[in-house]
Formats: C-alpha cells, structure tokens, sequence
C-alpha cells in the first residue's frame, strides 16, 4: 500500500463571485483533517466578515490581498505568508486591480458549517 497520494484533479468549488477555489486535499477529496487549496481572487472581491472555527493559513504566490483582521487592516504581497488562528473575525478581499493567487490551509479542513459568515 502506497504511504502517499498525488492529487491530478482538485475539486473546483463552484463560486457566484468569479473566485476560483480547487481544493486539492480537504472535505471533498479526503478525510478533512486539514484542507489545502489552490485559489484565484478576481480584481474587487471581496467576502463578507466571518469569524472561522479553523486555523488558516495563507502564502500569497502573485497580486495582493487584503486581510481585515479584528479591525486592522493589512495587505499581503506575492511571497509573504500569515497564520490566522481559529476565532477570530476576519474578511478577506482583492480591491486591487490584478487577480491574487494564493494557497490556503486550514486546519481542520474548511467547511461552510465552520465558517462562520456574517450575512
């Protein structure tokens, strides 16, 4: 028995606001002890606040994002990295005008359930 798996076909989340989300490892394709996936914010997206019931992780591979964390706003660039821990209020969003690819993980795997969205 194999001690790994190589991922070929993430799910792709379907989206209504022209983000793409593929998960490569989480609910959908795994156990859901942790999630990994690939993703790409369009100019002006932007998610309502939430407060998650997981720790995130987030390494910014090309664009900005801004992070609303508690009240203080910050931005990551291309090659920077955070840890968000579970519990806190949080909104993430791409106000700039070129697309943010970054790689999420969280811990345990997201799920909507987890999320906590303020609507």
């Amino acid at each position: 028995m194999k001690k790994y798996r190589i991922q070929k076909e993430p799910f792709v989340i379907p989206t209504a606001d022209g983000k793409l989300i593929e998960e490569h490892f989480g609910h959908t394709t795994d156990n859901g002890e942790l999630s990994l996936a690939h993703m790409i914010a369009p100019p002006g997206w932007s998610e309502p606040f939430q407060t998650p019931n997981f720790d995130e992780y987030t390494y910014i591979i090309r664009g900005k994002k801004q992070i609303i964390i508690e009240g203080e706003k910050i931005v990551l660039e291309a090659g920077q990295s955070i840890k968000i821990e579970k519990g806190v209020r949080i909104q993430y969003a791409n106000p700039f005008e070129e697309e943010c690819e970054y790689l999420a993980v969280c811990l345990p795997a997201f799920s909507v359930g987890l999320v906590n969205r303020e609507e």
